[in-house]
């Protein structure tokens, strides 16, 4: 049985997406790798209770599988804020893309979708 999931995505842009999941997520880097210099991977605790790894494209991935491209929808990530609308303007004035404006969903969440530097969907979500 599996004890925890951790999803780790392969980043075009490891500084932009580091951005994207610090700045405007409020994840905080608890893993750097190397320690100096350019990271090739980050770890970072978001909201407290869950963690995301970012880790920049190889040219020989250690699992010998070409990392791109890639095509269709991948991944999607469901992030839940405390202000859909709020986190939503500020991606959109970071030049993140807006896929769908925040709405109310039947099921009784506010949701809209932007997409993340790579090109992954993600929900926020309260």
């Amino acid at each position: 049985m599996a004890s925890k999931l951790f999803p780790m995505l392969s980043c075009a842009d490891l500084d932009r997406s580091l951005r994207f999941s610090g700045d405007l997520l409020g994840g905080v880097e608890t893993y750097r790798f190397p320690e100096e210099g350019e990271p090739a991977f980050v770890a970072l605790s978001v909201g407290g209770s869950s963690e995301i790894g970012l880790g920049g494209i190889a040219a020989a991935p250690l699992h010998g599988r070409p990392q791109r491209p890639a095509s269709g929808h991948r991944v999607e990530l469901c992030v839940y804020v405390d202000d859909v609308d709020e986190v939503f303007a500020r991606a959109r004035e970071a030049g993140f893309e807006a896929v769908a404006e925040p709405a109310e969903m039947p099921w009784g969440e506010r949701t809209a979708w932007i997409a993340d530097p790579d090109g992954n969907l993600v929900m926020l979500t309260r």
